[in-house]
Formats: structure tokens, sequence, C-alpha cells
């Protein structure tokens, strides 16, 4: 049974919105509270990885009370102890809305980023890069995943399974079920890179029960031929499971890793925003694997690379 204490301070309660800043707000919960019963430890992790999260209802105001308005985006190593939660940092971030930040618009970015930041890093003890985009800069971009992630080489499960196949199967576990996933009987004589996407990701909050919608994209490189059928019933398999965005990314690799010994393994998970916020998770065998497949992701003054659910 997972312990939500540590979390317990917003999730689930009705809350007072304060709007001038306030960091003490900010809640984190221990990443390692997750991990262990799918045998992950922090001195020896099975993979490298970011949470990429964007927060869309980000606003302050300059000295002479006019509003600015954008989109924060910030990025911290999967190697931290802790994770903020949602929640708190919702509420944070809605503490600026009355809060004079400078008197132009730089200058209130930068002051607003490098608050942010510092009581980011302090809160979670690591690095996190925070920037904070302007309305009328991030509106004139036009950013999709469409864009970054090769739909040709990414093969969408449920849309590339025979239509005969897919309907006539019974779906239904809708708890996590790692012996759902199968390899195909045909052999492969050495590692083979294959590229698997799903619209079909849903799970809920681990304190809430709120649904949390998602696209999850997968590159494995092994000497197994995965099943894909077995994959898309694993990837729905998680409909009614409640945790959060990070412990499924990272429940997925592990899995994944485990049933067939991949060479090369990246697992990301880009979720649909819920209270203003989305929140991105990535996990890879390396961190040159971790670059190379995860977009404009890990920059935080590129727009968010989105999917048609954010």
């Amino acid at each position: 049974m997972l312990d939500n204490s540590a979390i317990s301070k917003h999730l689930g309660k009705t809350s007072q919105y304060k709007s001038t800043y306030d960091s003490t707000l900010l809640v984190r919960e221990p990443r390692q509270s997750n991990r262990t019963y799918l045998d992950i430890h922090a001195d020896n992790l099975p993979f490298v990885g970011y949470d990429t999260w964007n927060a869309y209802e980000c606003s302050f105001l300059l000295n002479n009370g006019c509003p600015v308005t954008g989109v924060c985006k910030l990025t911290y190593p999967a190697s931290s102890e802790s994770i903020v939660e949602s929640k708190s940092i919702k509420l944070y971030f809605n503490s600026f809305n009355m809060q004079k930040m400078g008197t132009s618009l730089k200058e209130a970015i930068t002051s607003f980023s490098k608050l942010v930041g510092g009581d980011l890093c302090s809160l979670l003890k690591t690095n996190v890069q925070v920037a904070f985009i302007p309305g009328h800069v991030y509106d004139t971009t036009q950013v999709s995943a469409h864009d970054f992630y090769n739909k040709d080489q990414y093969i969408t499960l449920e849309n590339s399974i025979d239509e005969k196949e897919l309907y006539s199967t019974t779906f239904d576990v809708y708890k996590e079920t790692p012996s759902l996933l199968l390899n195909s009987s045909d052999a492969i004589d050495v590692a083979r890179e294959q590229y698997f996407h799903s619209g079909l990701l849903k799970s809920n909050c681990r304190v809430t029960s709120q649904p949390d919608w998602g696209d999850v994209y997968i590159y494995i490189k092994t000497c197994q031929e995965i099943n894909k059928l077995s994959l898309l019933k694993y990837i729905v398999s998680f409909r009614e499971e409640c945790h959060f965005h990070e412990e499924i990314c990272e429940c997925i690799y592990k899995r994944l890793q485990t049933m067939f010994n991949p060479e090369e393994l990246f697992v990301m998970c880009l979720y649909a925003r819920r209270g203003g916020i989305d929140i991105n998770p990535m996990r890879a065998s390396n961190n040159t694997l971790l670059y190379s497949k995860s977009g404009n992701l890990l920059d935080v003054f590129s727009p968010h690379v989105k999917t048609s659910k954010q």
C-alpha cells in the first residue's frame, strides 16, 4: 500500500487560492515510495531520464500593475530523490497572480524564472531548469508531436493491428499486468529497432483517482519480436491503475526491460494537461538515446511538443 501522507496537504482537499507569492505551498513526494515494488533503487537506477512540466496558467504583474501571461516550462532529472506534487505547484504558480516582479517584461520574466528555479531546486534538492515563455511568443509557434516523432517510424498500435484481430480480442484487464506482454514466434538473429506509439494510455491519480490521459512512445532494440496486440493490451491494462505520471512511465520501462532484455530502451509518456499543467516523463537506457529521442522536451526555452490531447 502506497504511503500518501507526504502529499495529503492539498490533494483531495478544498484549497484557498493565494494571489501573492508563497513558496510554502510546494510539496514534494519521494520517488522511492513507488519504486520499491518495481525493484528500482536510487543507487542503481536502470535508466536515465527527466520529467518535463508545462504550466499554461502562469501570470504575474509588472511593477505598474500590467499583467504578464505565458507558459512556464521546467525539467528535472529522474535521479532526484523526490517529485513535486502537481496540485501544490498549481497553487504555487497561482500565488504569483498579483505579485509584482519587475519594471520591464524582460526583468519580470528573469525574476520569475530565477525565483521559481530557486524554490524548486531547494524543494527537490536537484538542478531544476526553468524558463517562462510569454504568451505572444508561444502563440506564434506551431508545435506538434508529428513534427518531432515520425509517425511512419512509430507504429500506432491501435491503428496497425488488423481490424478482425482487434475487434475479436477481449480487453478485460484494467490493472497493470506484465504477463500480458508476449513476444512473437518470429525469430530475429540480431537486435532490431522497433518503434511503437499508442494514444490509449489512461491511468488515474494516485490520491484523487481523477483520470490522466496520455500518449506513450516506445523505442526498443532487442532480439525479440514484440507482439503488437499484447503490447497494446498491456498499455490498456493501466486504465484503472492509480499512480502518478512518472510512476506509470517507470513501470512500463521496467516491465519491457525485464521481459525483452533490450540493448536499448526509451519510454516517453506525454500526458494531457489537468489543472493547467501537463507532465511528461521520459526514461532511457543511456543519455545519447534520451536526447536523440525526446525531441525538444529537454530544452526549456522551446515550446512543448504537443499531442492532440494537449
